[in-house]
């Protein structure tokens, strides 16, 4: 897998967070940088812890599954994305919430993070560099966060379906092309 994919597999990961970076801007003020870092870093560590313990979970059963890696990325990225593509859809008001403790991060950072678990089974399926994409994963992640709290502070909630739209079609689309490339039917 290149980079290009990795950086949009990153993306489309990345936007869960972004959205409630937005819900987190939006209820927080007089913001400041460090209102920013401190919700990126909570989003972007484990935006990239989860990913490799996925991969690490896979590759323990990855003989167990080998002629099938590709239909398990497909179905794995393809839920994913469909089920964010579906939220983005469902609307529904959420809980503004600009508290930054642990005890209300914490969960935030995991449930934005699980799918992450997931691709990181794919990426162990597709035999990828998994430090490296998890950097990339976390980094990414931590930039979008910054800027949906920025952006939630400025704007509110007018962006959040948008981006849970953009990360469900950017991960059910790297679905299809992880699956089309090892059918044969492309090529890149």
């Amino acid at each position: 897998m290149g980079v290009v994919s990795l950086f949009l597999i990153a993306v489309g990961l990345s936007m869960d967070a972004f959205a409630v970076s937005i819900c987190k801007g939006l209820s927080l003020r007089g913001l400041k940088w460090k209102h920013a870092l401190t919700v990126g870093l909570y989003f972007g560590i484990f935006q990239a812890l989860m990913p490799v313990v996925g991969y690490y979970i896979a590759n323990t059963f990855s003989d167990l599954v080998i002629d099938y890696d590709h239909w398990i990325a497909f179905v794995l990225l393809a839920f994913i994305g469909g089920k964010m593509i579906y939220e983005s859809f469902k609307g529904g008001t959420e809980q503004a919430d600009g508290c930054l403790r642990p005890t209300r991060m914490l969960p935030l950072a995991i449930a934005t993070s699980i799918d992450a678990l997931a691709v990181g089974v794919t990426f162990a399926l597709q035999e990828v560099h998994i430090f490296f994409a998890a950097a990339l994963i976390g980094a990414t992640t931590l930039l979008f966060s910054m800027l949906g709290v920025k952006l939630g502070n400025v704007f509110g909630v007018r962006y959040k379906s948008k981006a849970e739209l953009l990360g469900g079609l950017i991960l059910t689309l790297m679905g299809f092309k992880i699956l089309l490339e090892h059918l044969g039917v492309l090529n890149f």
